[in-house]
């Protein structure tokens, strides 16, 4: 089974974040369409687009009063059938992608989209974006956090705004990336689910968490 590699570009390559009990594999990189965006749709409202890697942690300006992480706790676990329709989309399009490479679907896993969830809403919330909450959360602490027992665990984060299809957009921008797209086909990960925030002002924040028991 191949793993991601280091290998490191700049066009269309932003790069996961990939946490193990055996090891950590950080894999760093940003993409940002166009300098903050791409071609705008309408002249008022034009879509924009974002993944960023752990390394390159990137938070939106706040108040400056101190923030800590929501608690999971106020995050539901759904089922498949219980996702909205960007989490469903998403995870319907990734499976697709697995299947024209000849891999096996991912299994929703309804503790993986709690943990999706929350961190989707505290990037939303808590004004930043990446992998690494504003008081130290990294992914493995996140998981722990949740009770969730892995051998390994990965995640794929992205955010957009004015897209008609969030998650079908965001399924295609991650397979343009080398590290995105090495998470989607292991061979290794069977259980997946993504979970989502959208915003006040209609940007969408989603989160795709891997893991192996």
């Amino acid at each position: 089974m191949r793993r991601p590699s280091k290998t490191h570009t700049r066009s269309f390559s932003p790069q996961p974040c990939i946490r193990s009990t055996r090891f950590f594999l950080p894999l760093c990189c940003l993409l940002a369409f166009g300098v903050q965006g791409v071609t705008a749709q309408t002249p008022q409202s034009p879509p924009v687009a974002r993944l960023v890697s752990l390394s390159l942690d990137s938070r939106r300006p706040t108040s400056g009063e101190a923030v800590t992480t929501p608690p999971l706790k106020s995050v539901t676990s759904p089922s498949l059938e219980e996702a909205n329709s960007i989490e469903r989309r998403a995870f319907d399009q990734t499976n697709l992608v697995r299947k024209q490479h000849g891999l096996p679907p991912f299994v929703w896993d309804a503790q993986l989209c709690r943990l999706a969830r929350a961190h989707s809403e505290n990037m939303a919330r808590l004004n930043f974006f990446g992998h690494s909450t504003p008081d130290g959360f990294q992914l493995e602490d996140r998981a722990h956090s949740a009770g969730i027992r892995y051998q390994v665990i990965a995640e794929n984060i992205a955010f957009n705004k004015g897209y008609d299809d969030p998650g079908g957009f965001a399924v295609e921008r991650w397979m343009l990336s080398s590290g995105h797209r090495a998470n989607i086909l292991y061979a290794g990960f069977t259980t997946m689910a993504v979970g989502t925030f959208v915003a006040a002002d209609g940007s969408v924040f989603l989160t795709q968490t891997f893991i192996t028991h």
